[in-house]
């Protein structure tokens, strides 16, 4: 069998790859069955010099390959006809920017497996960028309150080569006596940011101790879903329960926002579930958070200073609680918001060498074991022109009536 890695061709550019030079002879090293060849890249953080000093083909001509992998969708008049694809096509949403891509994909005969649909039978998730989007998204949060406060300037987090780097850059800042962090979550995001929180040596508290107590050193805190959602007939189950049925529960998180200064949103935001803070909630006077790293980044939702999603090239915004109108950050009365929606694209050679990892343990071993834990058979989009039964609820989208 054939697997090509192919060349980013979205705009703007991203330079991961799902596959380093290192991961790519581990893939062939463990299957020495496979060919593999790596489109040619001008962008890739990997140059094809790093490739071809690997002993891999690199080359122009990718249309004998049977597997096709890349990390974001690719442009319609790039698919080829009659071979299976892996990349975040942003379709089973139903987001209407990618219906006619996903056309395409089912005019062209071509059998579509999206990053996020490549699950365990329980439903998680097995691979994705989510870590380096926790470890980005903490780092930028401190940038923001460096240059609002005017007290340190950190490089961004773009310029610099890995997570080590930015750590050490981290560590040469001071944050007031007293400064509360929270964390929300308890996935691959919030984890990462704790990542960098810890190696920034701040103390970590108990949900408990956080809401009660004062400190002279930085701490933070991680809360996850039941520690700021209460059932609205009082009863404590578990996240299960809360996760089936959301409606029965309203938000618990304003003791939270009466005490922090810098709020780290790494939770997943399902439908139906309580908003963490609303506009209103904004404009309590009781209201501290000031700072908010929004890596989550779920517009006009949960965290109701994420009015927009922000960028790379101009990552920070203000918004102002008493408007609900976003301002300069550096405004006296603004809610400083990080909500980069693409963080792991700032760190492009760490995401890309650890995203290989978890696509050559736990996907490419399924195409030489006739998928015997029905990885790629959960994670097929389409075949044979064709929506699959899993996600044949995208058929009305699909058709243009949703």
């Amino acid at each position: 069998m054939k697997f090509g890695i192919i060349k980013e061709r979205k705009n703007p550019p991203d330079r991961r790859v799902v596959f380093s030079p290192s991961k790519l002879q581990e893939f062939q090293n463990q299957f020495p069955k496979a060919t593999l060849k790596v489109e040619t890249s001008d962008i890739r953080v990997f140059s094809d010099n790093a490739y071809k000093n690997a002993g891999l083909e690199v080359t122009d001509a990718m249309s004998d390959c049977d597997v096709l992998i890349g990390v974001k969708e690719v442009p319609i008049d790039a698919l080829i006809p009659n071979k299976k694809y892996f990349f975040f096509s942003h379709t089973i949403k139903k987001q209407p920017y990618n219906r006619d891509l996903l056309n395409a994909i089912l005019d062209k005969n071509i059998e579509l497996y999206d990053h996020e649909t490549i699950t365990k039978e329980n439903g998680m998730r097995l691979i994705g960028f989510g870590r380096y989007a926790g470890i980005v998204g903490a780092y930028n949060g401190f940038r923001a309150i460096g240059l609002k406060n005017e007290s340190f300037n950190l490089p961004k987090a773009e310029t610099l080569d890995s997570q080590k780097e930015l750590i050490h850059q981290l560590n040469k800042i001071s944050l007031p006596k007293g400064f509360k962090i929270l964390l929300t979550g308890n996935g691959k995001v919030a984890y990462g940011a704790k990542e960098m929180l810890d190696a920034m040596h701040i103390k970590q508290v108990s949900v408990d101790d956080y809401l009660s107590k004062t400190y002279e050193e930085v701490v933070y805190c991680l809360a996850d879903v039941l520690d700021y959602n209460k059932r609205n007939d009082g009863q404590v189950i578990d996240n299960f329960d809360f996760y089936n049925n959301p409606e029965a529960y309203e938000s618990n998180f304003f003791r939270f926002a009466k005490v922090t200064d810098f709020f780290i949103a790494g939770h997943f935001f399902g439908d139906g579930s309580p908003y963490l803070f609303t506009r209103e909630d904004a404009k309590h006077s009781d209201f501290k958070i000031k700072f908010v790293a929004d890596i989550s980044c779920d517009i006009d939702g949960p965290v109701a200073s994420t009015i927009r999603p922000s960028t790379i090239a101009d990552p920070i915004y203000g918004y102002d609680p008493e408007t609900e109108k976003e301002v300069d950050y550096t405004n006296e009365n603004a809610i400083v918001v990080m909500a980069v929606d693409n963080l792991p694209c700032e760190l492009p050679k760490d995401a890309s060498e650890g995203f290989g990892e978890m696509f050559l343990q736990n996907v490419i071993p399924a195409f030489f074991n006739n998928d015997k834990d029905g990885v790629l058979e959960r994670a097929k989009m389409t075949e044979n022109g064709k929506l699959t039964k899993r996600f044949s609820y995208l058929q009305d989208y699909v058709d243009g009536k949703e």
